[in-house]
């Protein structure tokens, strides 16, 4: 890929090898040298030059997964305050959750995907053992915690997923193991799953925007008394803000919601870290900051002891019968079926209601066969009768696929999948609709 790109390179100065086999590759491009013999020729001290703490240290495109990928951007005193907001957080959390410096840490997150989420500094600062797995396999990963002692890591649900779901894991012990899940909505039949692994496994909130951490659901001492029903309630939330968070629910006329965990809105929040703006995109950028507060574009709503739960990114709720649905929510309630393995809920076009919800589902190995779309619809419409969801949730069409499209970082692509799954089923619709009259 290097090779189709290089002349179009103007900018990059010289090119370094990362390489973990045996033998250089065969290429025309010209390296400066290999990382790990670089580092051993040079001395174990550096230097560091003096410069302004406000230079920007890093840029990089957010995922892009219900828009287009835009540049975000931040200064070195962005990523410090970032940093020591994040261990205060982490650090002196009573003891579920805790990150401190006896823990072995190891991202399951990729460096690229918002500074693995700023969690490696906070290691580097405390001195950790850290391991850097590579490639995310089951067999890696695993084995990685079995043989370095893994204690501390974070990872979007897919990861986790593919994890438990893995023969691997049955010969690793994971009690141990503290587990932050972000990127999406941390699934409660998932979050189950773990807690009946001895994970101690729990929600955070950010985005490429933030630099990104937010939010963390650490439990408060009585809430680790509660059943494991409860307590796999509060850590699938979002959490609490970290210090020096402010965050706030609004309505379209940018009114406070109340904080009575049921009124929803949009999300905005101030913090020292967040972007500054959009790179090369003054106008995106005037959006993002309309009223002095970072718009999210998720919506949520934040209960009286200051717990936030994001509801549905704003894109992706389902506008239906006057009302509107959590895609999250509907997801949540078909993960929960024994047969199902993954599960991606999406707004259908309908010429009545405006959207109707469609699910898309991944049945898990062996379990072909046992599972119908009926059976989903009904387990829907059981938790609609409880009131757990409105009654427009149950969906109104179910499809059995082999993979959900994701992001490079293992997020679910809605954008990808309403591209790829509504154009036909809309043009199916019409067609049905014209033979009808």
């Amino acid at each position: 890929m290097l090779e189709q790109i290089k002349d179009q390179l103007e900018t990059v100065k010289q090119l370094i090898l990362i390489n973990d086999a045996d033998s250089s590759p065969q290429t025309s491009l010209r390296f400066a040298g290999e990382y790990e013999q670089l580092l051993a020729n040079e001395q174990a001290g550096y230097e560091f030059p003096d410069f302004d703490e406000n230079s920007r240290a890093t840029t990089f495109y957010t995922t892009g997964t219900t828009g287009s990928p835009k540049g975000v951007y931040f200064s070195h005193r962005q990523l410090v305050l970032h940093t020591l907001a994040g261990l205060a957080a982490l650090g002196t959390a009573s003891s579920q959750g805790r990150f401190h410096r006896e823990d072995v840490y190891m991202p399951i997150t990729p460096m690229f995907h918002v500074h693995a989420w700023g969690i490696p500094y906070m290691a580097t600062t405390m001195g950790l053992k850290q391991v850097y797995p590579g490639r995310y396999s089951p067999d890696v990963l695993l084995g990685a915690i079995k043989k370095e002692k893994v204690t501390f890591s974070h990872c979007v649900p897919t990861i986790l997923h593919m994890l438990l779901s893995s023969e691997e894991a049955n010969d690793v012990d994971l009690s141990h193991w503290k587990v932050i899940i972000g990127g999406s909505a941390l699934p409660k039949a998932l979050c189950k799953a773990a807690i009946n692994r001895g994970i101690d496994v729990f929600a955070g909130y950010g985005m490429s925007e933030t630099c990104p951490i937010l939010t963390l659901a650490h439990l408060d001492p009585d809430m680790l008394d509660l059943d494991s029903h409860d307590q796999v309630e509060f850590r699938c939330k979002s959490g609490r803000s970290i210090p020096l968070v402010d965050l706030r629910i609004v309505d379209d006329e940018m009114k406070e919601a109340h904080h009575d965990g049921k009124a929803t809105g949009e999300l905005l929040v101030r913090a020292p870290w967040l972007t500054m703006g959009y790179l090369k995109d003054p106008e995106n950028s005037e959006l993002l900051w309309q009223g002095g507060y970072l718009h999210t574009h998720d919506v949520a709503a934040i209960d009286p002891r200051g717990w936030l739960k994001i509801c549905d990114r704003t894109k992706d709720v389902i506008k239906t019968g006057g009302e509107w649905l959590s895609s999250l929510d509907i997801e949540d309630i078909v993960a929960k079926h024994p047969a199902v393995s993954e599960v991606a809920v999406i707004g259908l076009p309908d010429a009545k209601w405006g959207e109707r919800p469609m699910a898309l589902v991944v049945i898990k190995p062996g379990y072909a066969g046992t599972i119908t779309e009926d059976a989903i619809k009904e387990l829907v419409m059981e938790q609609a009768s409880r009131g757990i969801i409105s009654k427009w949730g149950v969906p109104e069409r179910v499809l059995f696929v082999e993979a959900l499209d994701k992001t490079s970082v293992g997020k679910l692509d809605k954008k990808v999948l309403r591209q790829k799954y509504q154009p036909e089923l809309w043009g199916n619709y019409c067609a049905l609709k014209y033979q009808q009259l």
